[in-house]
């Protein structure tokens, strides 16, 4: 459900599922528009990179399941938390480890 999420989500930005822009997306039409363009297409940029990122969170979960090693910390090995699974269903990290790799 997410994946599909995420996709439809790449889609309206004019992105694809590897996160390319489509040819046909347009950012503005002339010079006097052109800072604008500039900056909405950073922006676009921007939040196309952040659900790439998302989008490869959820695809390493769901391979995570079909290998049977869901829920199960990549660095310690230790069953990730419930809670923690809640929150962030495509974590790979325990709560612990993952406040290491930040730290």
């Amino acid at each position: 459900e997410e994946r599909g999420k995420l996709i439809r989500q790449l889609t309206e930005l004019g992105a694809d599922e590897t996160g390319e822009l489509r040819a046909d997306v347009q950012f503005g039409d002339g010079f006097a528009d052109a800072a604008a363009a500039t900056a909405e297409r950073t922006e676009v940029l921007g939040l196309v990179d952040t659900l790439k990122r998302n989008l490869d969170d959820v695809d390493r979960a769901l391979g995570r399941i079909a290998e049977g090693m869901y829920g199960v910390c990549l660095s310690c090995g230790r069953d990730i938390g419930a809670d923690r699974l809640a929150f962030r269903p495509e974590s790979v990290y325990c709560v612990e480890c993952k406040a290491k790799a930040d730290s």
